[in-house]
């Protein structure tokens, strides 16, 4: 085999690469070896076929068979020696020529073809110790576990029916109904036994207001306007009159916040009820602490390092976004002009965020492989166990997804071994530990996700 540089212009290289015919003969004997025992032929006992026979029977469909497999071997091959990095599958070019072709296949010329692929760029990873970084931190304080535990009292709310009572905020209401645009009924607007918690906001703006008095057993016309936002265009922005029928109004019982209460939880008594709480708003401080520290920590990554970016890698990427947004805009109905850009100025956007995404995607790849960062398979195990947990009874179609589905366990690797390469990162960095209050966490953190 030669291979000989043909173009080296950036990222880009063509190679050219020859397979001699002598070694396509070897090849060729040797896949013709590997058959003479297995065939079949009338006449001839299996494995007693002379040679000269197979060859005028299957030669050239062998050859072609080889030429496939030498392109792919020698493809690999040529890469490895080169110790090339491509960013994509390379682009194989085979002959035109059909004579060319032939006289391959008849073992009578040289293979000769031309592979062109994208390299990854070398990355001058940045000194770590450069970034700086600040921690978040935040004390929990009683007012927040109060406030935490009276929440869990709000959702153990019981609601029980009174005869004769009139809704008010808060109460809930079971009720059937029928919606109507212009006096005809539209689809998706009927209901029957529906419960609404009048105060709760789940309905369009005014269907709970006008709710509000209404009895068991009381016949009612509620008159409520679709947001111009709602997902469904037809309804968007439009009136619509409700034939409500109220089968039942139940006031609701908050329980009472004492160690029967934390027993009903799962808790031993109210000091434990406590203590477990605190410990998970501590964590919720402390996972939003990280992911501005991690944001932070990326945009640094980002604008720290300056290298050319593979095409073919931000044109998937784009590709990639590109089709999501369209098919979110398709399932709601909308077009860039309701999100206050053009196509084009949304390509734009989009065409950026596809750049950062690969541009950090491989500084965080090169930073992985120099410190020798990997995703074992027990993190990878429960990565899918999680994720069948998501789809509570269909959990062996999950599994059975990742198993057959080509690429679908890299989508679950990447996100952990993103997190391990800036937790590593974060052990260099050391940042400076700041303690504020809950309200400038978060503050804080809805501003790094802003930008």
């Amino acid at each position: 085999m030669q291979i000989t540089e043909v173009n080296a212009d950036g990222l880009k290289r063509t190679l050219k690469v020859v397979v001699g015919q002598d070694e396509l003969g070897q090849r060729f004997d040797r896949r013709l070896d590997e058959i003479k025992d297995r065939v079949q032929i009338k006449g001839f006992r299996r494995g007693k076929v002379p040679v000269a026979h197979l060859r005028k029977l299957y030669g050239r469909s062998l050859m072609a068979e080889v030429v496939d497999q030498a392109v792919k071997e020698t493809s690999t091959q040529a890469l490895t020696d080169r110790k090339e990095r491509p960013a994509m599958q390379p682009s194989i070019d085979l002959p035109e020529d059909k004579d060319e072709i032939e006289r391959i296949i008849d073992g009578q010329s040289d293979l000769a073809y031309s592979m062109s692929f994208e390299v990854l760029p070398e990355i001058d990873v940045t000194d770590m110790s450069m970034i700086k970084l600040e921690r978040l931190t935040v004390d929990v304080e009683q007012d927040a576990i109060d406030e935490a535990i009276g929440e869990l009292a709000k959702r153990s709310t019981a609601f029980e029916a009174e005869e004769g009572r009139a809704a008010t905020e808060g109460d809930k209401v079971k009720l059937d109904f029928v919606g109507k645009i212009d006096g005809v009924a539209f689809d998706g607007g009927t209901g029957e036994g529906m419960e609404v918690v009048i105060g709760q906001g789940n309905f369009i703006p005014g269907f709970e207001e006008g709710l509000a008095g209404v009895k068991a057993g009381e016949d009612r016309v509620v008159t409520a306007t679709f947001p111009e936002a709602y997902q469904v265009a037809d309804l968007a922005g439009k009136e619509a009159s409700f034939d409500v029928t109220v089968k039942e109004v139940a006031a609701p019982k908050v329980p009472e916040i004492n160690d029967d209460f934390a027993r009903n939880l799962g808790a031993e008594d109210m000091t434990k009820l406590t203590e477990l709480v605190s410990a998970r708003i501590a964590q919720e401080y402390a996972q939003a602490a990280r992911m501005k520290m991690k944001r932070e920590l990326l945009d640094a990554l980002e604008t720290s390092h300056a290298f050319d970016l593979p095409p073919s890698l931000v044109d998937s990427e784009f590709e990639s976004i590109w089709q999501q947004l369209n098919q979110s805009l398709e399932r709601s109905g909308k077009t860039f002009a309701d999100e206050g850009k053009t196509e084009d100025e949304a390509r734009e956007e989009y065409r950026k965020l596809a750049e950062r995404r690969v541009r950090l995607g491989l500084v965080i790849g090169e930073i992985g492989d120099k410190n020798k960062i990997q995703v074992s398979q027990d993190e990878l195990r429960r990565a899918l166990v999680e994720e069948a947990r998501r789809y509570p009874g269909q959990e062996k179609f999950v599994y059975e997804y990742y198993e057959k589905t080509p690429g679908a366990l890299a989508q679950l690797r990447a996100p952990i071994f993103e997190d391990k390469v800036v937790d590593h990162v974060l052990e260099q960095v050391k940042p400076a530990e700041r303690k504020v209050t809950k309200d400038e966490l978060f503050a804080a953190l809805e501003k790094v996700t802003e930008s």
